[in-house]
């Protein structure tokens, strides 16, 4: 069973080490530009770093949630590629959005699409299952033997 998720597993991890570095950015960026806690404005540098890493912490469970539906229900393989895709993404963002307000908007749209990719592949993977579980219809079987992504028997 372990052997099925541990790449979601390893995603989930790096996600976890993403989120923990951007928040170290910004305990940085409070001593940088002295301040302290539990203020959140200052000078725009500070602003910016500090809501990339807001806005990165709020999308967070979405996308660990989408992550592992999309792994359990539909595929790992595509699960863990589209995440660390979104990773990336979001790894740009900050940096972009620490640099500059307009710098964030190509990597947003960037992970977005990731995310979106994620959502789609979880509510087909569970509608997928709900129908094999209970109408007896494979159309997850029947989706990837269309898409020429199964073997001929």
């Amino acid at each position: 069973m372990l052997d099925q998720v541990v790449l979601l597993a390893a995603v989930t991890v790096l996600g976890l080490l993403e989120q923990a570095y951007f928040s170290l950015k910004v305990i940085y960026a409070r001593r940088k530009y002295s301040v302290s806690p539990p203020a959140i404005t200052g000078p725009p540098e500070f602003e910016r770093i500090f809501r990339a890493q807001a806005n990165c912490s709020e999308y967070f469970p979405i996308f660990i949630f989408s992550l592992w539906l999309a792994g359990v229900f539909f595929s790992q393989a595509l699960a863990v590629f589209f995440g660390i895709l979104y990773l990336y993404g979001r790894y740009l963002y900050f940096h972009g959005y620490a640099e500059s307000s307009q710098g964030r908007l190509e990597p947003l749209y960037f992970s977005a699409k990731m995310q979106w990719v994620l959502i789609a592949l979880s509510g087909l993977g569970v509608v997928c299952t709900i129908t094999q579980a209970y109408l007896g219809l494979d159309l997850l079987h029947s989706f990837t033997h269309v898409l020429g992504l199964t073997e001929h028997t």
